[in-house]
């Protein structure tokens, strides 16, 4: 499996709705022989779609395939009965596929409900101990780590009470707790973080995003707060019916989640390519050397983009903050005012203000790309495009004080598409 730490292979997986069996034990016997040699279910109607179910069978999962790689968050998306906790059930081992293949490398730490993995009766230290031994660890290794354990918690006042007398938040912040910090090598996630504040929500977000970056753990993290999952993700999986849409750059498969209508069935003719919008150069366009920029006079911002597919709503926006970090001013673009983006292709965006007037010092750029539908950013570039205001001698006692929004006077906004 090399780096690959997840793989499904044509995953499926199936429950009886509202009876135990088929109501003949042969039959039944001769149904699981089937499903666990691969084959057929000798059962099933002759000519059906054996995914479109019946009054008595019902698919959760259909044929999925993916493999994830060791290192890599992916956020797992999709409406209310899309399949999502059904799929981190199965990747958890808590239940077996109907059909397919799972192959995991390493082990698993998984937080799906909340109490999952607790005893009620025990206390928190003790479950503590007891989540460690589920892994495998050893009881000296439990000892270095339960400190940081209780602490990252934020329950110490409360660790050696029983856990049946927690509040869910507690259970969460206990719970989140031992499966980030005991020795695992996939954290798997579900909305259960949702119970907690919003405080612990981001300190929890925060600690995937170390686990990942900073000890290659593979994290899978399902929510339906499309923030967290932007902040956290790079990749993620679309999920409707029980089927794989799409499995892609994040920023690329929430605008594909907005955009998807249910009755449609998109899956059959889906565009997985992990192209996506891009910001590819920023400059601009000045007689000065060094991007030097005359107070009180003509300053121009240059944006060229690369867009492969045809975007309705796209806006681009920037801030000059000064070398402190302060905001000076915001300056947003929407495609509605000058069309652009409306079709693949490469643009150049220009945008001209008359007349500038910053107190002379170092400023520099943060760029947004983003879809104004839902508001989630393509591409977002931080501290570029650095520029110096020089005041020149006939402007040497009209300036702006320090820290003062920029006046712009009379925004010309123009766009040009060069392919």
């Amino acid at each position: 499996m090399s780096n690959i730490a997840v793989k499904a292979e044509n995953l499926s997986k199936m429950y009886r709705l509202g009876v135990i069996n088929s109501g003949v034990l042969f039959r039944d016997i001769q149904t699981w022989i089937a499903l666990k040699r691969g084959k057929e279910d000798p059962h099933s109607k002759i000519g059906e779609d054996k995914y479109s179910g019946d009054k008595d069978h019902f698919w959760a999962l259909k044929d999925i395939s993916f493999e994830i790689k060791q290192g890599d968050r992916v956020g797992i998306i999709g409406k209310n009965g899309a399949g999502k906790s059904t799929l981190l059930k199965l990747l958890s081992r808590i239940s077996s596929p109907t059909e397919g293949v799972i192959k995991i490398k390493g082990k698993v730490a998984s937080l799906l409900e909340v109490g999952t993995g607790f005893h009620a009766e025990l206390t928190g230290r003790e479950n503590i101990y007891l989540n460690g031994a589920i892994l495998g660890m050893k009881v000296r290794r439990i000892n270095e780590k339960i400190d940081e354990i209780i602490d990252f918690s934020g329950i110490e006042h409360h660790i050696d009470t029983p856990v049946k007398r927690y509040s869910s938040g507690m259970y969460v912040r206990l719970a989140f707790a031992v499966a980030a910090h005991l020795d695992s090598d996939i954290l798997i996630a579900d909305e259960v973080l949702a119970v907690g504040d919003a405080e612990f929500q981001k300190k929890a977000l925060g600690k995937m995003h170390d686990l990942s970056t900073g000890e290659g753990r593979t994290v899978l993290f399902v929510s339906h707060n499309m923030q967290s999952i932007t902040t956290l993700t790079q990749k993620s999986i679309l999920m409707n019916e029980g089927r794989l849409i799409s499995y892609d750059n994040t920023n690329f498969v929430i605008q594909k989640y907005f955009s998807l209508n249910i009755n449609d069935q998109i899956y059959e003719n889906v565009n997985i390519s992990l192209e996506h919008p891009t910001i590819t150069k920023v400059y601009y366009n000045t007689s000065h050397k060094g991007n030097i920029q005359q107070h009180g006079k003509k300053m121009e911002i240059i944006i060229e983009i690369d867009n492969p597919f045809p975007i309705e709503s796209a806006a681009v926006s920037y801030q000059i903050f000064n070398l402190n970090n302060i905001a000076i001013t915001h300056i947003l673009i929407m495609n509605e005012e000058i069309n652009f983006c409306n079709e693949k292709g490469k643009y150049i965006l220009k945008s001209t203000f008359p007349s500038i007037k910053l107190f002379p010092d170092m400023y520099k750029l943060t760029v947004h790309f983003s879809n104004k539908i839902n508001n989630y950013k393509y591409e977002t570039l931080t501290d570029i495009a650095p520029f110096e205001v020089k005041v020149f001698d006939e402007l040497r006692d009209y300036y702006w004080k320090p820290n003062t929004a920029v006046y712009i006077e009379d925004n010309q906004w123009n766009v040009e598409k060069i392919i």
